[in-house]
């Protein structure tokens, strides 16, 4: 469910220092990949490196920010597509993403695993692009005309986060079923009745 980034074009030694390190974050792990190897196999010097990226987690953040603006591709339908259309292809993709050999996770809750202070600008970044994914849904939802949009995005945030560990856990034709499942249930519930007053 990725796209080609909107970000501006970039050096040669950027590309070479963000692609390298993008691969290694992502099959490896954050911290357990070093700068020094990520200069080594980018082929550059330590100075182009710290040019470019003044901390690893500066690299960490751009990695992040990356990744969001690949993925919002998910928002990509054709004009055609009504809103209930544009959920269930979101999930289609992200199905289809995480059934992949090459699939190790989330990046954003991989890295949020590792980063576990809410104000270090990693996390910020995380919590923007949940942000949103989560306001897609929801507006999706007000689109469609659903009662309870608000609602109604927040579980389709946990069942993308449950269909995110799952695949990397479980076995994906599984996952994949019940999140065909569990997303139409979602977008089909009846609304809820109305909380009784307190006395």
């Amino acid at each position: 469910m990725t796209t080609t980034s909107s970000a501006p074009r970039r050096s040669a030694a950027w590309s070479r220092v963000f692609d390298t390190a993008t691969r290694l974050f992502y099959a490896e792990g954050v911290h357990a990949v070093g700068i020094d190897r990520i200069i080594a196999e980018a082929g550059v010097a330590k100075a182009t490196f710290y040019h470019h990226f003044p901390s690893k987690d500066d690299l960490v953040r751009v990695y992040i920010t990356e990744q969001s603006l690949r993925q919002r591709g998910i928002a990509d339908m054709p004009d055609s597509a009504t809103p209930r259309e544009a959920i269930l292809t979101a999930f289609e993709r992200m199905c289809t993403f995480g059934s992949s050999a090459a699939y190790r996770g989330c990046p954003f809750i991989n890295a949020a695993a590792e980063y576990p202070d809410p104000a270090h600008p990693v996390r910020r970044a995380i919590d923007e692009h949940r942000e949103w994914c989560r306001s897609l849904f929801r507006d999706l939802l007000v689109a469609a005309g659903h009662p309870e949009p608000d609602r109604t995005a927040h579980v389709l945030m946990l069942l993308r986060d449950g269909l995110s560990v799952g695949f990397d856990l479980d076995d994906p034709a599984a996952v994949r079923a019940a999140v065909d499942e569990a997303v139409t249930t979602a977008l089909d519930a009846p609304t809820r009745p109305p909380e009784p007053a307190a006395h």
